[in-house]
């Protein structure tokens, strides 16, 4: 591979004009893909097969006009003198609700004063408005229509307020996660000392990004897509595309101090770091797209996404990159006297300081990740509604006047489905009523509604508890147990109150099971690359610590709320249930990435003839700078997006930030090489069989450095003037 690298970074360093030429026409190709094909995205999650799934294909199937997957808005009008029953405020609150009527994608409302829907004070009351279509297919005129009409009401004494999931704004991108590139900005320059060195990584980590989230957006005019895939694509896309180019941007500026020439040294930066590059970014798209293997559809589309946007970062260095640094030349390098070599003695400095006292950095880095960790225990899982909203918008201010006139089981409503025989089906709902209204935590039964049939029939079930409490997931799972007690009928159980049940409950049943595929791969891909069978075991066990430390620091700050003024965070709440397992598969690919980078210079050393623990002090000192600044980098683009308004986006941020911290400051600069000192040469063992088996993929570049002089001395006077590696 180093071999085919090394050719490749040279053809595209001599082809510049034409890789540029090429890059910038898939870039145009992305960008007016993306203005033209471009579709709605959703921010609704869902699972097919799950009970809750399966009860709303039934009810579209059979009972269309419930609008079983419609979106819905919860209008809720509040006195703050006089009551609902007064003239005045009467007559405003029915105006509203015909201006909701005849509001664009308005299927119904049901008018409050009808459906006796206020509360017995007549304080509190609400409209509740269903759409012809879902919330991903609402358009933003039936958007703006409806915070319209909510906004305009001036009426003294009356306060309106809406929520639900037609009031959902969708994830975008804002300006906050430019801060994450200047601070990247700052760390190339003061890593390199060049402003074209500093440049490039940024410029072809923009091209990257510009045509990996153009293609995806574009693919929203034929898929479903949500709108976390696009955030996260570009979050994941940014950090490692300028990780990569860093990489071997640093590798090609030490080529040239060797004193090879700028063509020569693309190649040799390509051939060696490039190969590291290539392994990095496979452990990250292998992570990201074994989510698909979870069956859970909106997990694989935004593992999918991302890894396209780091397939194509990889690429990018790999041909882009060389091509770049043919128009840049020795510029790269800079000026001598910024060249300052400080920061590789601090790395030499700190690398025999932990090799002097090995156990003392082993134990302190895991007690230290192990207190962190600790919040880990109370983990809590759930999906966001309008109770986690910031106190001061409206879907949060129409929950709270909710629970405080109705009780908090009105803003989690159950929709109980009963399938039966026509002509029967009446009275099997009517049995089903009367045994759910028998059970504990159960405040109302509305009276079943059919179908024009007469074989499907709707119960609105009300629980006593909030929406995301313990008490309703346990009362859905028992109503679904009555499912086979009633005679020819099936019930099931669905509304967003048990969808959210299903679609968490499911994702923490597939959490262990990808952690074990994601452990596996990861122990593998790593016994290839360092062939050693210790190394990859120490690879393995860094990364679920980091893992353990990240969960307990989001459930210390989302969860149990640490510093959330601090952050932003506007209500601490249940952590958002596909996190976890969308962090494991990032961490593992980013955590991989580190060890790759970091040990492989250590392997390189050890190969060339370095005494095992002398390597790993002169592999370290060697890595330590680029690998510092490029956790730098990540952390600060990550960072960036914690200023996201987006719950979601902003609680990914976060735990990124904080798993690139712990696993590439203390695992991988502190822990490894404490452990590494402490192997010694066993470190680098692996039986004669196994190592007959294993390929060699040669990441160190030790095959490509042969070559290299075979090849120059066959062909001395050469078209390649490739130098003898000394």
């Amino acid at each position: 591979m180093a071999w085919f690298l090394y050719r490749l970074g040279r053809s595209a360093f001599r082809r510049r004009w034409l890789v540029l030429g090429l890059w910038l026409a898939v870039l145009a190709s992305a960008l007016i893909g993306a203005a033209t094909l471009s579709g709605p995205t959703s921010d609704g999650l869902r699972i097919p097969g799950t009970p809750s799934q399966q009860a709303i294909d039934l009810l579209q199937q059979r009972f269309p006009q419930a609008s079983a997957d419609g979106a819905t808005a919860r209008v809720v009008f509040a006195t703050t003198d006089g009551k609902l029953t007064d003239k005045t405020i009467r007559a405003a609150v029915e105006d509203i609700v015909t201006q909701l009527q005849q509001a664009p994608g308005v299927a119904s409302v049901d008018d409050p004063y009808e459906a006796h829907t206020i509360n017995e004070a007549a304080t509190v009351g609400f409209a509740q408005v269903s759409y012809e279509m879902s919330a991903r297919d609402l358009t933003a005129e039936a958007k703006t229509a409806l915070a319209g009409i909510v906004e305009r009401t001036d009426t003294s004494g009356l306060s309106v307020v809406a929520g639900g999931d037609a009031m959902d704004g969708g994830s975008e991108p804002g300006f906050t996660e430019v801060i994450g590139v200047a601070v990247a900005a700052v760390v190339l320059f003061v890593t390199f000392g060049s402003l074209v060195a500093a440049g490039l990584p940024l410029l072809t980590a923009l091209l990257g990004i510009g045509v990996g989230v153009g293609t995806i957006t574009a693919a929203t005019g034929f898929i479903e897509l949500s709108s976390t895939t696009t955030i996260l694509a570009l979050m994941l896309g940014l950090a490692v595309a300028i990780d990569y180019a860093l990489f071997i941007v640093s590798r090609y500026r030490s080529e040239l101090d060797d004193g090879y020439e700028p063509e020569d040294a693309a190649g040799r930066a390509t051939g060696t770091a490039g190969s590291a590059v290539v392994f990095a970014g496979l452990t990250v798209i292998i992570a990201l797209v074994a989510l698909s293997v979870v069956g859970i559809p909106f997990l694989a589309q935004m593992g999918i996404g991302a890894a396209l946007t780091v397939a194509i970062a990889v690429l990018i260095a790999l041909t882009l990159l060389p091509a770049v640094l043919g128009f840049a030349g020795h510029k790269v390098s800079g000026k001598p006297a910024r060249r300052v070599p400080s920061k590789e003695a601090f790395g030499l400095r700190w690398a025999r300081a932990i090799a002097r006292r090995p156990v003392i950095a082993l134990v302190a880095g895991i007690i230290g990740l192990g207190v962190v960790a600790l919040p880990t225990l109370d983990l809590q899982l759930g999906l966001p509604d309008d109770s986690t909203a910031a106190p001061t918008s409206s879907p949060r201010q129409a929950y709270d006047l909710i629970s405080a006139g109705f009780g908090p089981g009105l803003n989690g409503p159950l929709t109980v489905v009963v399938d039966g025989a026509a002509g029967s089906v009446k009275a099997s709902a009517q049995t089903a009523a009367d045994r759910i209204g028998q059970l504990d935590g159960v405040t109302t039964v509305t009276p079943a509604v059919l179908n024009q049939a007469g074989d499907t029939a709707v119960l609105t079930v009300i629980p006593a508890s909030g929406p995301s409490d313990t008490a309703t997931q346990d009362l859905v799972h028992t109503i679904r147990q009555i499912d086979g007690t009633v005679p020819g009928a099936r019930i099931g159980v669905t509304g967003q109150t048990a969808v959210n049940i299903d679609i968490s409950q499911q994702l923490g049943d597939a959490l262990l099971p990808y952690l074990l595929v994601v452990v596996s791969l990861a122990f593998l891909l790593l016994m290839l690359v360092f062939r050693s069978l210790l190394v990859p075991l120490k690879a393995t066990l860094g990364f679920l610590l980091s893992i353990a430390a990240t969960f307990g620091a989001v459930v210390a700050v989302f969860q149990w709320g640490w510093a959330a003024d601090l952050l932003g965070v506007d209500q601490p709440g249940p952590i958002i249930s596909f996190l976890p397992i969308i962090l494991i598969g990032i961490v593992f690919g980013l955590a991989m990435d580190y060890q790759v980078f970091l040990v492989t210079r250590m392997r390189e050393d050890y190969v060339h003839g370095a005494e095992a623990r002398a390597a790993v002090v002169s592999g370290f000192s060697h890595g330590a700078r680029v690998v510092t600044a490029a956790a730098i980098i990540m952390i600060s683009v990550f960072a960036g997006f914690i200023l996201a308004p987006d719950a979601i986006i902003k609680s990914i941020g976060f735990a990124l930030a904080c798993a690139v911290l712990f696993d590439a400051i203390v695992v991988r600069m502190t822990i490894v090489p404490a452990v590494m000192t402490l192997l010694g040469r066993t470190a680098w063992y692996l039986p004669r069989w196994l190592d007959r088996v294993l390929p060699d993929v040669d990441v160190e570049g030790e095959k490509l450095r042969r070559q290299l002089n075979v090849h120059r001395r066959q062909h001395p006077a050469g078209e390649h003037r490739d130098r003898l590696t000394v």
